[in-house]
């Protein structure tokens, strides 16, 4: 059966930098279950997996605008500390997720000086080319339940959130 919208896709995958640097794998552990066409991997991805079958092995290079995007400076913000209150200790490193006009939006503590906080929103990998090694190993139709949530169900239809 060949990948197309609406379609769960089941993969194994292992992401590296331009250096070969390895980011993420599910090497040793389970594979990636995605529905396609719903926006669940990023858009260069699910386009070079398009009309692939299963058993398929290959290599993909996405350029950061069909990955996570390129940095986008107005995404660093400087904040009073005092205005992420309830968060504890604020250290480097730490995320919050906070809703801006794009929707909901992951953000980083890049830096910690006195009162005030830097926070970055842009994704980590941003500006990367990402070089995905992927391994389809199933490709089966999506249940009317899964396109209704958006994301695959286990193997018994049963939730894992």
């Amino acid at each position: 059966m060949e990948i197309s919208a609406d379609r769960v896709v089941t993969i194994h995958y292992t992401l590296k930098d331009d250096g070969g640097e390895v980011l993420d794998s599910s090497a040793g552990g389970e594979p990636l279950a995605y529905i396609q066409g719903h926006g669940n991997l990023v858009s260069g991805l699910e386009k070079a997996l398009e009309g692939k079958s299963g058993g398929e092995t290959l290599a993909v290079v996405v350029p950061p605008a069909e990955g996570y995007g390129t940095r986008d400076q107005e995404l660093v913000q400087r904040v009073p500390k005092r205005s992420l209150q309830g968060a504890g200790e604020i250290k480097q490193g730490m995320q919050f997720q906070a809703r801006t006009e794009q929707g909901m939006r992951v953000f980083t503590v890049t830096a910690v000086a006195g009162d005030m906080v830097t926070l970055d929103g842009n994704h980590p990998l941003a500006d990367q080319t990402l070089h995905f090694d992927i391994q389809i190993v199933d490709v089966r139709e999506a249940t009317a339940e899964e396109l209704e949530h958006g994301h695959v169900h286990g193997p018994e239809g049963h939730h894992h959130h």
